[in-house]
């Protein structure tokens, strides 16, 4: 049996396809779930038209994206939490908080967007990719600082200030670090 896909479907195609399938699938599954149409030539030219319509949405979202990517690769997000002596924070930094900081300043950008594998747990510096598209990804800068009297959440334009708070951050986390390896087991004895 012959269908055009209406929608993507796992291991088979894509939107807009034409796919030959067994009768029963096509039959059974298919075109109750409203998966696919039956290939005839209306339904060929008037899938040819959504195709192009969505190609046409694609290209400007891409745009988009690429503007949105340009503007975040120039940004630096500095975000400051309660830390130990150690660089340990006292709980973590998510893609939420990311996502929350970019909303207060215009920026949408769904959290789920945000590549993050594990939440961070420590003051420092960090290279965040954000999918602004499928073919689109930005980097955005994300310090994340020692917290002093309030909590500090700011999104700037990469600068000098960006580059000296960076450095600043990396003397600081390497202090902690030897400071760790310095210190003697409590254990040995």
């Amino acid at each position: 049996m012959e269908l055009i896909l209406v929608g993507d479907v796992e291991h088979l195609g894509r939107r807009g396809d034409l796919v030959r399938v067994a009768n029963g699938y096509g039959r059974n599954y298919l075109l109750p779930k409203g998966l696919a149409l039956h290939s005839t030539p209306a339904n060929l030219k008037m899938v040819e038209a959504q195709r192009l319509a969505q190609a046409r949405r694609d290209a400007k979202g891409k745009a988009e994206a690429e503007l949105l990517a340009e503007e975040l690769t120039r940004r630096h997000a500095v975000l400051s939490r309660r830390a130990g002596e150690t660089g340990l924070l006292f709980g973590s930094v998510t893609s939420r908080d990311v996502s929350d900081l970019l909303s207060a300043n215009g920026i949408e950008v769904d959290r789920r967007k945000i590549t993050l594998e594990h939440p961070i747990k420590s003051i420092g510096n960090y290279r965040l990719d954000i999918r602004c598209h499928g073919e689109v990804t930005a980097q955005l800068l994300v310090s994340i600082v020692p917290e002093e009297e309030a909590p500090l959440k700011r999104l700037k334009q990469q600068d000098d200030e960006s580059n000296r708070l960076v450095a600043e951050l990396e003397f600081l986390v390497d202090e902690m670090k030897a400071a760790r390896i310095d210190t003697p087991d409590s254990d040995s004895g």
